[in-house]
């Protein structure tokens, strides 16, 4: 925003002023975003709209598996983005690790694995038409919504990139002809504080525009013990961010409107520490080299105490404008030209502190030079639709063009070396490990100093990559009968994809530049005859310290090393459809879709046996980092059934999904890694239920269960996949991580009348997920149990909507649940389960939080 601009003086005195998003008596209208109605009859649930095929269409008329959530069900159960958003969908998973960046969603138990930039979505992230090219690119306070849609299973043929697995369609609140003046103010637990506000108004008859800007602060979930090191901060995971959404409607005519939107979003916090899960043989070693204890003495992870000795602020921008143009015209009898433009750019900063204790083990300090990922996307659709008698049709042309800068780098502290010298040492023998000399392994092979061999600025590689991205798509539904529709879409795609990737060791990794070579493993085998070690067990541990020394940030054969990659895909993607209505109540449908998610490259230090991306361990720099496609044939049989004078929804789908080449990025403890799996099914039932008793007034009940069996396959390639020493060897035949078997959501709302001229508001909500895996090599350690997050909602406010104070609270039980468990970094060196050398850690979903929330209306 600039300085004295007139429409930021107004929205100051939004914000400033005071507070609302509107809350209204319960009716189907205000819960279900219902289609107009000029009509005296009452409006009902069966009027929901969605544009889950690019066109307004009641919610069930159309043969997708969807879920609509309004505006007012999203205000009461505070959600806010769309992590938030997984409370109230059965099936929908979101999760964030070392950077709220870095998040994902899933559903069906299917999204993408892992922190690779280079990785698309599987499901896809819309806002108000416009794609966002990877979800925690799209992640964030979504202001005002008008709804949101999420579309479950592959919708390759009209939401395209990134969408194998299904999409979030949001959609915001436009600007309107009348002044209003709107805004909230939140206080809460953990020092919370939110101040939103937004102003609508017009200049003339046919041009107007809505402002909206928020501020929401909050301290962090986690404590920090720094040891005493050059961390200064003792709390981690806060949240402070500022947001901004502008939009000028303009209608030149009764046929032809033009909206655009303009927004910009920063967060400046500290994100993501991890808590220790399982306390391994490592632990005693990080201790005794932190200045205070380097890890939690008996793991305890929701004492929600971290160890860091290194910074995690994050710096997130997120800015872009679209303009978005319907022309209504008389070509083919009468059709709707819908253009759709938009920039984007969106840049994180992220320290990081590797290893996740108070040793000074491997960071990234929180530089734009050293830990940068940013994107700049041009995006523009354009298409053409219209119908007769008969037919509904549409042609559509999609077109991206995608720059992804991506710094990464690692520096080492000093006590590194000491780390990974008592480490081999307590693998060969823990006896031997815990000799005082132990600590000069590395050292006495290299000839330096203890403390010296690999400290100091070890990694700085820059990765740039341009993604151009060409589609059409026709999508037409043939109204083959009164009762008898089906729809055929296409979707031709062209991708092209760039990268150079250029790699350097600024220190030139001395310690692993003098094991190499038969001087080297000389050095190597002198330091363990003099510890001890049987001259008889130097073959299988000399491989050993080589592979510890040489380690993906100090391997010297990195260095140097400029890659350039290019990868050319051309697919078809596409969906058949019957839908039969058997009478005003019951719909049926069954549907085929082909689903496809581009490949590309990993974005990170690959190094294996070979050289070659499929061996197993080594030290060799792997040149070819890329993966194929993934592609999905997906099945469904559904019904959507309307009862109680469209007043009670009930809608059911059967599903069965098989992915081919199945994108799974992994952490092997010290890179990630791109695997193709072939086969992945995905199969089960989603029901859902919307009803609004006539009996009871203002009483909404809504609710979903979803059985989802999504699992490998049982032939996997690859030396990863191999029982005892593949890292991956649990994952054939096994159930997907992050997929549970069963999820539900309920949602109860109720609003009544308090005297003549204030009402009450009451919903409480909750989501089930039954027990699932949340590592991607499925160890035992990572499982989560099963478990419930209740959120609640009371609130109090005038009968005209001027105002309404709400108590709330979220996750009011304080279920205890991890979003993510991970070896701990340099920590875990055996697939086998129970090893007792290894440590875990995990990221924590978030404790109960509470608060009072007071809005205001003025219009």
């Amino acid at each position: 925003m600039v300085k004295g601009h007139p429409q930021r003086n107004l929205l100051a005195t939004a914000v400033f002023t005071a507070l609302v998003s509107i809350s209204v008596p319960a009716t189907a209208q205000e819960q279900a975003a219902p289609a107009a109605d000029d009509s005296d009859e009452p409006v009902t649930l069966s009027k929901m709209i969605v544009t889950a095929q690019k066109r307004e269409e009641l919610m069930q008329d159309v043969p997708i598996s969807v879920t609509s959530l309004s505006e007012q069900v999203l205000q009461d159960t505070g959600v806010r983005d769309v992590k938030d958003l997984q409370v109230l969908v059965p099936g929908l998973t979101v999760t964030s690790t070392q950077s709220e960046a870095l998040t994902t969603a899933r559903i069906r138990g299917i999204g993408t694995v892992g922190d690779n930039a280079g990785l698309e979505s599987s499901v896809g992230v819309v806002i108000d038409g416009v794609y966002r090219p990877r979800n925690g690119v799209g992640f964030g306070d979504l202001g005002e919504i008008e709804r949101i849609e999420v579309l479950k299973g592959p919708q390759g043929t009209l939401f395209g990139k990134n969408t194998s697995a299904g999409v979030v369609n949001v959609i915001t609140r436009r600007p309107g002809y009348s002044q209003s003046l709107e805004g909230e103010i939140t206080v809460g637990n953990y020092g919370a504080f939110g101040i939103a506000g937004a102003y609508n108004d017009s200049f003339s008859d046919n041009v107007a525009f809505r402002v909206y800007a928020a501020k929401r602060e909050r301290d962090g979930f986690l404590d920090v013990r720094t040891g005493g090191n050059p961390l200064r901060e003792t709390e981690d995971g806060n949240q402070n961010f500022h947001s901004f959404r502008g939009q000028l409607l303009i209608e030149p005519s009764d046929t032809w409107d033009i909206n655009v939107i303009a927004d910009y979003t920063s967060r400046e916090e500290n994100c993501c520490s991890a808590v220790t899960t399982v306390r391994g043989g490592t632990a005693p070693i990080i201790d005794a080299l932190s200045p205070d204890e380097g890890v939690i003495p008996v793991a305890d992870p929701f004492r929600r105490l971290a160890y860091s000795n290194r910074s995690t602020e994050q710096d997130i921008k997120d800015k872009g404008i679209s303009v978005e143009s319907n022309w209504d015209n008389d070509w083919f009898g009468g059709s709707t030209l819908t253009s759709i433009t938009a920039w984007r750019d969106w840049q994180t900063i992220n320290g990081l502190d590797f290893d996740y204790s108070s040793a000074d083990l491997l960071y990234r300090p929180p530089s734009a030079d050293e830990a940068f990922t940013g994107f700049k996307t041009v995006t523009s659709e354009y298409r053409l639709s219209g119908a007769t008698e008969s037919i509904d049709w549409l042609f559509g042309l999609f077109y991206s063009d995608e720059d992804l800068d991506r710094k990464e780098s690692y520096r080492i502290g000093n006590a590194y070396e000491p780390y990974l010298s008592i480490a081999i040492m307590s693998l060969v023998n823990p006896a031997l490990g815990q000799r005082p000399n132990a600590a000069t392994l590395y050292a006495d092979a290299t000839g330096r100093a203890p403390g010296t061999v690999f400290a100091g600025y070890a990694a700085q590689d820059s990765h740039r990559q341009n993604a151009k991205s060409l589609a059409f798509f026709t999508n037409n539904t043939w109204h083959a009968t009164d009762a008898l529709d089906l729809t055929l879409g296409l979707r031709y795609t062209r991708e092209d994809k760039e990268l150079t990737s250029v790699y350097t060791n600024p220190n030139g990794s001395p310690g692993c530049a003098a094991l190499l070579g038969p001087s080297g493993q000389a050095r190597i085998a002198n330091a363990l005859l003099t510890r001890g070690v049987p001259a008889t067990a130097l073959p299988a541990v000399i491989p050993q310290v080589i592979g510890f020394g040489c380690l993906p940030w100090a391997n010297v054969l990195h260095n140097g090393r400029i890659t350039q990659q290019e990868r050319e895909e051309k697919e078809w993607s596409g969906t058949l459809k019957a839908a039969y209505r058997w009478n005003e109540a019951v719909m049926t449908y069954v549907s085929a879709a082909r689903g496809y998610k581009a490949g590309g490259f990993n974005l990170d230090r690959v190094q294996s046996a070979t050289g070659l991306s499929s061996a197993g361990q080594g030290i060799v720099p792997v040149a070819d980092t890329s993966f194929p496609g993934e592609f999905v044939d997906s099945y469904e049989l559904g019904v959507k059934t309307t009862w109680a004078d469209g007043n009670l929804l009930l809608n059911a789908t059967a599903f069965h999904q098989t992915y081919d080449g199945f994108q799974l990025n992994s952490f092997l403890g010290t890179s990630f890694v791109v695997r193709s799996i072939p086969e992945v099914v995905s199969k089960g039932i989603d029901t859902e239920i919307l009803w609004q008793p006539a009996a009871v007034k203002g009483l909404m009940l809504q609710g979903g269960l979803m059985y989802a069996d999504t699992r490998y396959g049982d032939n996997i390639p690859g030396g990863d996949f191999v029982f005892p020493t593949g890292a991956l060897y649990k994952l054939p035949g096994s159930q997907v991580s992050f997929a549970p078997e069963w999820s539900a959501t309920a949602s109860v709302t109720y609003e009544w009348g308090v005297g003549d001229s204030m009402v009450g508001r009451f919903n409480v909500g909750a989501k089930y997920m039954s027990e699932f895996n949340t590592g991607s090599d499925l160890d035992v350690e990572k499982a989560q149990d099963a478990y419930t997050v209740v959120n609640a909602r009371l609130g109090l406010g005038a009968r005209n909507k001027r105002w309404m104070v709400e108590l709330w609270g979220l996750n009011i039980f304080d279920e205890e649940y991890q979003q993510v468990a991970f070896d701990a970094p340099l920590q875990n060196v055996s697939p086998l389960p129970g090893n007792p050398f290894n440590s875990y850690n995990a990221f924590l979903g978030a404790p109960a939080t509470y608060g009072v929330t007071f809005r205001f209306n003025y219009f």
